[in-house]
């Protein structure tokens, strides 16, 4: 029992090493030098999906329509079939600015087999863009429950431009407030980015590819490239799909993090946040039992095991203590990062088996015809 102790306090380590090392420095969670203003501003149109956001839509709309940006933009709002009055509040929002020449709302058709629910709408808003005519040189792509400061676009714009991307993408900053997101919204961006390491995904010489949904600018001329949204119209990870499908056809990704632009929805209880990972944890794993095995052991050892054998003494008791406090030093960063006390950083082990259950309930959804479920709709189509 000691020898397997001390193979698995080392391999604990090494797994941490490594990851501190050698996985694009995924840990360091630092806000992009923002890029020179471009010689032109080309025109935008922003399409929102909107599924009974009557709590959010609102101001999401609202912060758009006041964006600081010196070029063409105007706003497509795509009414999921709500029932909660989310069309009219957004037009009442703006209206209150009048600005609501530049607001479009429309309804999106029912959701035909083989699509997910999104990225439906978002297709319904990009062919009301583009039977207008006289069509945007760029697309942004973001969610009704985001509230964008107000030089947001400009900056966007001047990335795409200055960097000739063909799709750049914030992480917006989620709420942490409630103890609940204080204790698992930290290590949603840090497993994300250590799962997408972002210097990898904006390296063109690398295959990671990696976008945040919440705020995606494309150029057009990339998205009719790669088929548009027909392409991964099954895909639940919907914004990884896109940069993925963007890189292989030849065009340079960018992704970064942002503290100004943030994510309007709550999370109050450990619940709400369970059945966001929930819905999509499987699909990420592609609906495969054997990777599922896999991570299971793998979170197992990276990060169970640490605080298991730390107080084991011996060799492997302070191997399993190392392993531990590497862990704790490359969460630290993204702890910070929202704001939290230090002391949160050791507790990721805890945090992760909230997390490694969810995964295994994302697949017993699945298994049950459920999988995929948002706002009522089941959506367990395989990943694109």
């Amino acid at each position: 029992m000691s020898a397997a102790s001390l193979v698995l306090a080392a391999l604990a380590l090494a797994v941490w090493l490594y990851l501190l090392l050698f996985r694009g420095f995924f840990w360091v969670a630092r806000v992009p030098a923002p890029v020179a203003p471009p010689a032109r501003w080309p025109s935008v149109v922003a399409v929102v999906p909107a599924r009974n956001e009557a709590a959010v839509v609102g101001a999401a709309v609202s912060s758009l329509l006041v964006q600081d940006y010196p070029g063409r933009f105007s706003v497509v709002l795509v009414d999921d079939h709500s029932d909660d009055g989310t069309a009219e509040i957004a037009r009442t929002a703006a209206a209150s600015l009048g600005q609501s020449e530049r607001l479009s709302v429309l309804g999106a058709q029912p959701l035909p087999a083989g699509w997910s629910g999104k990225l439906w709408a978002l297709g319904a808003g990009v062919r009301q863009v583009a039977e207008r005519g006289d069509p945007p040189e760029l697309l942004l792509f973001t969610d009704a429950d985001i509230a964008h400061h107000s030089t947001n676009l400009a900056e966007l714009v001047a990335r795409i431009e200055g960097e000739h991307r063909d799709l750049v993408s914030l992480m917006v900053r989620l709420r942490c407030q409630s103890r609940a997101e204080r204790m698992m919204i930290p290590a949603f961006v840090f497993f994300f980015a250590m799962l997408y390491p972002f210097a990898w995904s904006n390296d063109p010489r690398k295959r990671t590819a990696a976008a945040a949904g919440g705020c995606v600018l494309l150029r057009r001329e990339a998205f009719e490239r790669i088929g548009g949204f027909a392409a991964i119209r099954g895909a639940l990870i919907d914004d990884c799909a896109l940069a993925k499908a963007v890189k292989a056809s030849g065009g340079s990704i960018w992704l970064g993090l942002t503290r100004e632009t943030r994510s309007l929805r709550p999370y109050p209880r450990l619940g709400d946040i369970w059945r966001m990972v929930a819905r999509t944890a499987y699909a990420q794993l592609r609906y495969s039992p054997l990777l599922l095995a896999g991570t299971v052991l793998g979170l197992g050892v990276t990060y169970l095991v640490p605080p298991a054998l730390a107080f084991a003494g011996g060799a492997a008791g302070w191997l399993a203590l190392a392993a531990w406090a590497a862990m704790s030093l490359a969460y630290l960063p993204m702890v910070r990062f929202y704001g939290l006390s230090p002391l949160w950083a050791p507790l990721l082990p805890a945090t992760s088996l909230v997390y490694l259950a969810a995964t295994l309930d994302s697949a017993r959804r699945y298994w049950r015809g459920a999988g995929g479920e948002w706002k009522g709709r089941v959506e367990w189509r395989s990943q694109s």
